[in-house]
Protein backbone atom coordinates (compact mmCIF):
# COMPACT_ATOMS: atom_id res chain seq x y z
CA UNK A 1 0.00 0.00 0.00
CA UNK A 2 1.69 3.55 -1.37
CA UNK A 3 1.49 6.51 1.15
CA UNK A 4 -1.42 8.08 -0.96
CA UNK A 5 -3.38 4.81 -0.19
CA UNK A 6 -2.38 4.47 3.07
CA UNK A 7 -4.00 8.24 3.68
CA UNK A 8 -7.18 7.44 2.30
CA UNK A 9 -7.33 4.35 4.59
CA UNK A 10 -6.75 5.98 7.68
CA UNK A 11 -9.40 8.92 6.79
CA UNK A 12 -12.08 6.50 5.69
CA UNK A 13 -11.43 4.38 9.36
CA UNK A 14 -11.75 7.79 10.86
CA UNK A 15 -14.76 9.45 9.16
CA UNK A 16 -16.40 6.21 9.01
CA UNK A 17 -15.24 5.30 13.43
CA UNK A 18 -14.61 7.85 16.05
CA UNK A 19 -14.34 10.90 14.04
CA UNK A 20 -17.55 10.49 12.23
CA UNK A 21 -19.64 9.31 15.49
CA UNK A 22 -17.88 12.76 17.29
CA UNK A 23 -19.24 14.80 14.20
CA UNK A 24 -23.11 13.77 14.72
CA UNK A 25 -23.04 13.86 18.40
CA UNK A 26 -21.58 16.90 18.25
CA UNK A 27 -23.85 18.33 14.98
CA UNK A 28 -26.04 20.86 16.52
CA UNK A 29 -22.74 22.43 18.56
CA UNK A 30 -20.40 22.27 15.52
CA UNK A 31 -23.05 23.78 13.18
CA UNK A 32 -23.92 26.88 15.12
CA UNK A 33 -20.08 27.40 16.11
CA UNK A 34 -19.31 27.51 12.43
CA UNK A 35 -22.79 29.17 11.01
CA UNK A 36 -20.77 32.59 10.23
CA UNK A 37 -18.42 30.48 7.91
CA UNK A 38 -21.82 28.55 6.25
CA UNK A 39 -23.53 31.79 5.42
CA UNK A 40 -20.31 32.74 4.13
CA UNK A 41 -19.92 30.64 1.85
CA UNK A 42 -23.41 30.33 0.71
CA UNK A 43 -23.37 34.24 -0.34
CA UNK A 44 -19.94 33.29 -2.47
CA UNK A 45 -21.95 30.48 -4.00
CA UNK A 46 -24.43 33.06 -5.68
CA UNK A 47 -26.62 30.36 -7.52
CA UNK A 48 -28.86 30.74 -10.32
CA UNK A 49 -31.72 29.09 -8.63
CA UNK A 50 -32.13 26.25 -11.51
CA UNK A 51 -28.66 25.48 -10.57
CA UNK A 52 -27.21 21.93 -9.62
CA UNK A 53 -24.42 22.67 -6.59
CA UNK A 54 -21.89 20.05 -5.23
CA UNK A 55 -21.30 20.50 -1.60
CA UNK A 56 -17.76 18.46 -1.18
CA UNK A 57 -17.24 16.63 2.52
CA UNK A 58 -20.67 17.65 3.13
CA UNK A 59 -20.40 16.00 6.75
CA UNK A 60 -23.88 16.21 8.12
CA UNK A 61 -25.31 18.38 5.64
CA UNK A 62 -25.35 22.07 7.45
CA UNK A 63 -24.14 23.51 4.08
CA UNK A 64 -25.96 21.37 2.00
CA UNK A 65 -29.14 22.11 3.68
CA UNK A 66 -28.64 26.26 3.65
CA UNK A 67 -27.55 26.45 -0.22
CA UNK A 68 -30.40 24.26 -1.05
CA UNK A 69 -32.85 26.30 0.69
CA UNK A 70 -31.53 29.52 -1.24
CA UNK A 71 -31.95 27.61 -4.54
CA UNK A 72 -35.40 26.80 -3.83
CA UNK A 73 -37.39 24.30 -5.98
CA UNK A 74 -36.04 24.59 -9.02
CA UNK A 75 -32.45 24.06 -7.99
CA UNK A 76 -30.49 20.84 -6.54
CA UNK A 77 -27.69 20.37 -4.38
CA UNK A 78 -25.77 17.38 -3.73
CA UNK A 79 -23.78 16.76 -0.65
CA UNK A 80 -21.16 14.25 -1.06
CA UNK A 81 -18.46 12.70 2.23
CA UNK A 82 -17.20 9.30 2.86
CA UNK A 83 -18.21 9.05 6.07
CA UNK A 84 -21.50 6.74 6.46
CA UNK A 85 -22.77 8.02 9.91
CA UNK A 86 -22.51 11.75 9.31
CA UNK A 87 -24.48 11.51 5.85
CA UNK A 88 -26.87 8.84 7.92
CA UNK A 89 -27.14 12.24 9.52
CA UNK A 90 -27.58 14.67 6.73
CA UNK A 91 -30.37 12.40 5.18
CA UNK A 92 -32.73 12.26 8.10
CA UNK A 93 -32.18 16.46 8.24
CA UNK A 94 -33.05 16.86 4.96
CA UNK A 95 -36.14 14.53 4.77
CA UNK A 96 -37.20 17.06 7.87
CA UNK A 97 -36.79 19.87 6.08
CA UNK A 98 -38.35 18.81 2.78
CA UNK A 99 -34.81 20.01 1.15
CA UNK A 100 -34.33 19.58 -2.37
CA UNK A 101 -30.95 18.16 -1.79
CA UNK A 102 -29.02 14.37 -2.30
CA UNK A 103 -26.53 12.88 -0.83
CA UNK A 104 -23.50 10.31 -2.16
CA UNK A 105 -21.80 7.99 0.05
CA UNK A 106 -18.26 7.91 -1.43
CA UNK A 107 -14.86 9.49 -1.73
CA UNK A 108 -15.07 12.59 -3.95
CA UNK A 109 -11.39 12.32 -5.26
CA UNK A 110 -12.78 8.81 -6.58
CA UNK A 111 -16.39 8.95 -7.14
CA UNK A 112 -16.98 8.91 -11.25
CA UNK A 113 -19.91 11.84 -11.49
CA UNK A 114 -21.57 12.91 -14.25
CA UNK A 115 -18.73 14.55 -16.59
CA UNK A 116 -20.09 18.39 -16.16
CA UNK A 117 -23.21 18.18 -13.89
CA UNK A 118 -22.57 20.92 -11.68
CA UNK A 119 -23.09 24.62 -11.94
CA UNK A 120 -21.02 25.05 -8.62
CA UNK A 121 -19.18 22.82 -6.47
CA UNK A 122 -17.84 24.27 -3.11
CA UNK A 123 -16.99 22.52 0.30
CA UNK A 124 -16.15 23.96 3.96
CA UNK A 125 -13.91 22.07 5.33
CA UNK A 126 -14.36 19.43 3.57
CA UNK A 127 -11.22 19.01 0.75
CA UNK A 128 -8.74 19.21 2.94
CA UNK A 129 -8.24 15.26 3.46
CA UNK A 130 -7.77 13.95 0.45
CA UNK A 131 -4.73 11.76 -0.20
CA UNK A 132 -4.08 13.18 -3.97
CA UNK A 133 -5.07 16.72 -3.73
CA UNK A 134 -4.50 17.19 -7.82
CA UNK A 135 -5.92 13.48 -8.63
CA UNK A 136 -9.23 14.59 -6.40
CA UNK A 137 -9.47 18.79 -7.47
CA UNK A 138 -9.21 16.88 -11.12
CA UNK A 139 -12.11 14.86 -10.58
CA UNK A 140 -13.96 17.65 -9.33
CA UNK A 141 -13.32 19.72 -12.52
CA UNK A 142 -14.77 16.62 -14.52
CA UNK A 143 -17.89 17.12 -12.84
CA UNK A 144 -18.04 20.70 -13.28
CA UNK A 145 -19.40 22.26 -16.78
CA UNK A 146 -17.40 24.71 -18.44
CA UNK A 147 -17.58 27.75 -16.58
CA UNK A 148 -18.55 26.02 -13.26
CA UNK A 149 -17.36 28.05 -9.80
CA UNK A 150 -15.93 26.98 -7.42
CA UNK A 151 -16.12 28.14 -3.45
CA UNK A 152 -13.78 26.56 -0.87
CA UNK A 153 -13.46 27.49 3.07
CA UNK A 154 -9.73 25.90 4.35
CA UNK A 155 -8.32 26.86 7.21
CA UNK A 156 -4.72 28.88 7.17
CA UNK A 157 -1.62 27.93 9.14
CA UNK A 158 -1.60 26.41 13.03
CA UNK A 159 -0.24 29.79 13.95
CA UNK A 160 -2.80 31.47 12.67
CA UNK A 161 -5.36 29.55 14.62
CA UNK A 162 -4.02 29.19 18.06
CA UNK A 163 -7.46 27.99 19.75
CA UNK A 164 -7.19 24.68 17.42
CA UNK A 165 -4.02 23.50 18.33
CA UNK A 166 -4.34 24.55 22.21
CA UNK A 167 -5.99 21.04 22.94
CA UNK A 168 -3.26 19.27 21.81
CA UNK A 169 -0.33 21.43 22.81
CA UNK A 170 -1.16 21.79 26.64
CA UNK A 171 -1.94 17.66 26.43
CA UNK A 172 1.61 16.97 24.81
CA UNK A 173 3.53 16.36 27.87
CA UNK A 174 0.79 14.19 29.43
CA UNK A 175 0.19 11.93 25.86
CA UNK A 176 3.08 11.20 24.41
CA UNK A 177 1.15 9.31 21.83
CA UNK A 178 -0.15 12.28 20.88
CA UNK A 179 0.25 12.26 17.02
CA UNK A 180 2.03 15.19 15.57
CA UNK A 181 0.68 17.20 12.76
CA UNK A 182 2.63 16.57 9.29
CA UNK A 183 3.19 19.59 7.05
CA UNK A 184 0.98 19.02 3.87
CA UNK A 185 -0.75 15.90 4.97
CA UNK A 186 -4.32 15.44 4.72
CA UNK A 187 -6.09 17.14 7.75
CA UNK A 188 -7.28 20.03 8.81
CA UNK A 189 -3.96 22.10 7.68
CA UNK A 190 -3.61 20.66 4.92
CA UNK A 191 -3.68 24.19 2.88
CA UNK A 192 -2.03 25.90 4.46
CA UNK A 193 0.51 27.19 2.43
CA UNK A 194 -1.10 29.42 -0.04
CA UNK A 195 1.19 28.71 -2.86
CA UNK A 196 1.31 24.95 -2.83
CA UNK A 197 -2.91 25.28 -3.19
CA UNK A 198 -2.82 27.82 -5.90
CA UNK A 199 -0.56 25.25 -7.66
CA UNK A 200 -2.92 22.38 -6.97
CA UNK A 201 -5.83 24.34 -8.32
CA UNK A 202 -3.32 24.71 -11.66
CA UNK A 203 -2.45 21.32 -12.09
CA UNK A 204 -6.19 20.27 -11.79
CA UNK A 205 -7.73 22.33 -14.71
CA UNK A 206 -9.06 25.18 -12.85
CA UNK A 207 -8.62 28.90 -13.56
CA UNK A 208 -8.99 32.62 -12.29
CA UNK A 209 -8.05 31.21 -9.28
CA UNK A 210 -8.21 33.78 -5.85
CA UNK A 211 -7.17 32.83 -3.07
CA UNK A 212 -7.85 35.66 -0.36
CA UNK A 213 -7.76 35.82 3.72
CA UNK A 214 -10.54 35.55 5.70
CA UNK A 215 -11.17 35.46 9.95
CA UNK A 216 -14.21 34.66 11.20
CA UNK A 217 -15.16 35.28 14.93
CA UNK A 218 -16.13 31.96 15.92
CA UNK A 219 -18.15 30.99 19.29
CA UNK A 220 -19.40 28.27 21.36
CA UNK A 221 -20.67 28.14 25.10
CA UNK A 222 -18.23 27.84 27.59
CA UNK A 223 -20.44 24.80 29.38
CA UNK A 224 -19.43 22.32 26.13
CA UNK A 225 -15.87 23.15 25.98
CA UNK A 226 -14.54 20.38 27.70
CA UNK A 227 -17.07 18.19 25.38
CA UNK A 228 -15.82 19.79 22.40
CA UNK A 229 -12.15 19.38 23.04
CA UNK A 230 -12.02 15.63 24.55
CA UNK A 231 -14.13 14.32 21.51
CA UNK A 232 -12.74 16.51 18.38
CA UNK A 233 -8.94 16.40 16.76
CA UNK A 234 -5.79 14.46 17.88
CA UNK A 235 -6.68 14.00 21.46
CA UNK A 236 -10.63 13.11 20.60
CA UNK A 237 -8.69 10.11 19.26
CA UNK A 238 -6.50 9.76 22.10
CA UNK A 239 -8.41 9.98 24.97
CA UNK A 240 -10.87 7.53 24.49
CA UNK A 241 -7.38 4.81 24.84
CA UNK A 242 -6.18 6.66 27.89
CA UNK A 243 -6.66 5.72 31.37
CA UNK A 244 -8.69 7.26 33.87
CA UNK A 245 -5.75 8.96 35.80
CA UNK A 246 -4.16 10.58 33.20
CA UNK A 247 -7.40 11.79 31.07
CA UNK A 248 -8.65 13.27 34.31
CA UNK A 249 -4.85 15.12 34.60
CA UNK A 250 -5.26 15.99 30.76
CA UNK A 251 -8.87 17.19 30.89
CA UNK A 252 -7.85 19.78 33.82
CA UNK A 253 -4.80 21.08 32.00
CA UNK A 254 -6.14 21.31 28.71
CA UNK A 255 -9.70 23.10 30.46
CA UNK A 256 -7.25 25.39 31.85
CA UNK A 257 -5.08 26.49 28.79
CA UNK A 258 -8.28 27.25 26.94
CA UNK A 259 -8.51 30.24 29.43
CA UNK A 260 -7.77 33.22 27.28
CA UNK A 261 -10.78 32.03 25.14
CA UNK A 262 -13.31 32.23 27.98
CA UNK A 263 -15.57 35.00 28.29
CA UNK A 264 -18.01 34.46 30.48
CA UNK A 265 -20.78 31.99 29.43
CA UNK A 266 -19.02 32.28 25.69
CA UNK A 267 -15.89 30.99 24.21
CA UNK A 268 -14.52 33.37 21.87
CA UNK A 269 -11.95 32.38 19.07
CA UNK A 270 -11.00 33.69 15.36
CA UNK A 271 -10.69 30.93 12.72
CA UNK A 272 -7.73 32.04 10.11
CA UNK A 273 -9.54 30.82 6.50
CA UNK A 274 -8.44 31.31 2.72
CA UNK A 275 -11.48 31.77 0.83
CA UNK A 276 -10.71 30.02 -2.29
CA UNK A 277 -12.47 31.03 -5.50
CA UNK A 278 -11.78 29.22 -8.72
CA UNK A 279 -13.50 28.51 -12.56
CA UNK A 280 -13.59 25.56 -14.67
CA UNK A 281 -11.72 26.16 -17.76
CA UNK A 282 -13.53 25.61 -20.58
CA UNK A 283 -12.59 23.30 -23.20
CA UNK A 284 -11.04 25.79 -25.93
CA UNK A 285 -9.68 27.98 -22.95
CA UNK A 286 -5.69 27.35 -22.76
CA UNK A 287 -3.81 27.01 -18.98
CA UNK A 288 -1.97 30.33 -19.25
CA UNK A 289 -5.33 31.91 -18.55
CA UNK A 290 -5.41 30.60 -15.19
CA UNK A 291 -4.87 34.06 -12.70
CA UNK A 292 -2.61 34.00 -9.77
CA UNK A 293 -3.69 34.35 -6.06
CA UNK A 294 -3.58 37.81 -5.31
CA UNK A 295 -3.70 39.53 -8.58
Amino acid sequence: MDLAQQNNHEQSLLWNGIGGEAWVELQDLLDSTFKPIEELLADEISAAPDCRVLDVGCGTGATTLAVAQRLGAKGFCVGVDISAPMLAAARTRAEKKGAHAAFILADAQDHAFEPASFDRIMSRFGVMFFSDVVRAFTNLRRAAKDGAEMRLAVYRSPAENPFMITAEGAAGSLLPNLPPRQPNAPGQFAFADQHRLQRILEESGWAEINIRPIDVACALPEKELVRYFTRLGPLGRILPETDEPTRSRVIETVRASFDPFVHGADVRFNAACWMVGARAVCSSAGPKETARAGS
